[in-house]
């Protein structure tokens, strides 16, 4: 799964295309998803982690180390 949020957990929502006409067709709402390098001081060491616009939001607020915690309790590899 491709547009996924690590943190948030914020994942594709799905609807429909509405033409002038009114026929629908299937569609993909797609996060916010962002490839963002932190420095993760507790382990000496950068990590890429991919978050949605708001995770990026929730990591400036709690701290990367938190954030990392967050993530690894949810079962996500970092």
């Amino acid at each position: 799964m491709s547009a996924h949020c690590m943190l948030t957990g914020a994942q594709p929502g799905f609807g429909n295309r509405i033409s002038h006409s009114h026929r629908r067709t299937s569609r993909r709402f797609d996060p916010n998803i962002q490839s963002k390098r932190y420095w993760l001081p507790s382990e000496g060491r950068y990590v890429r982690l991919r978050l949605s616009a708001k995770g990026i939001k929730t990591v400036d607020a709690i701290g990367v180390e938190a954030a990392v915690a967050r993530i690894r309790a949810r079962g996500g590899k970092v």
